[in-house]
């Protein structure tokens, strides 16, 4: 609804890029003050101009999410909040025998780490103050499952998922509700770079999809929103899978 947010203020991690954005765009459109945190601050331009064409509430940040001081600073420039979206992340196919270790720390740091440290620093005003909260975390359907070529993702998206429901049963009798989104591929610049880089890797990934497309960020942040929205109010520790079907088993019988 067009105010289900009004008055409440919302930090999304990588808010000004790909999904981060299309949630940002929803919580702005419905009345919150959003800060968007994510470390190259040319990502933050878009969202900037159409926020001010709009007269939307919007703070930008840059943020390194690795770095545990740096967030804690954040935290308590920003203020007590009532919505954080662990959305920052980092991620790119490759076998495991030729992951370095470098690219390892990297995306585990950004998924895994930063999940931790924000969730952390900002989940502990909510706490102080008494007042609830939600936390939503940004995982993927191989967070269960795993899948060659992202074993860094995979683990760390894994690690957010436990994470997840750890703070969902630590933190309720706070009144912080804790959930995370499992997308699967939709399409975004990113992603098409990374993870589809040619034509055969396209079709390849269309074909274990049996809605037969990709789906868009704005489908996949609707579903976001909802989990953060008064709609919700009594679910907590959830993973909701949005994935147009690609995590249902094959099967054995074809058409």
């Amino acid at each position: 609804m067009s105010g289900d947010f009004a008055g409440e203020v919302a930090v999304v991690t990588g808010g000004g890029t790909g999904l981060g954005l299309a949630i940002t765009r929803g919580l702005l459109a419905r009345g919150a003050r959003v800060v968007i945190a994510s470390r190259n601050a040319a990502h933050h331009e878009t969202i900037r101009a159409e926020a001010a064409a709009k007269g939307w509430a919007l703070e930008t940040r840059v943020l390194d999410v690795r770095e545990p001081v740096a967030v804690e600073r954040a935290a308590a420039e920003i203020g007590p909040v009532d919505v954080l979206v662990n959305n920052a992340a980092g991620n790119f196919v490759c076998p495991a025998e030729r992951l370095s270790a470098s690219a390892w720390r990297s995306v585990v740091s950004i998924a895994l780490d930063g999940t931790f440290f924000c969730s952390r620093y900002f989940g502990k005003p909510m706490i102080a103050r008494g007042r609830g909260g939600r936390i939503l975390n940004v995982i993927a359907t191989y967070a269960e499952t795993g899948m060659p070529g992202v074993v860094h993702s995979a683990s760390a998206k894994a690690g957010v998922l436990a994470m997840t429901k750890t703070l969902a049963a630590e933190w309720a009798r706070h009144g912080i509700r804790v959930n995370a989104i499992a997308p699967g591929p939709f399409e975004s610049e990113g992603a098409a770079a990374n993870l589809w880089p040619d034509d055969a890797a396209r079709e390849r990934l269309l074909g274990a999809i049996p809605l037969g497309r990709f789906g868009t960020a704005e489908e996949v942040a609707a579903h976001a929103l909802y989990l953060l929205s008064p709609a919700c109010t009594w679910v907590t520790g959830a993973t909701f899978t949005v994935d147009g079907g690609m995590s249902l088993p094959a099967g054995l019988w074809r058409e």
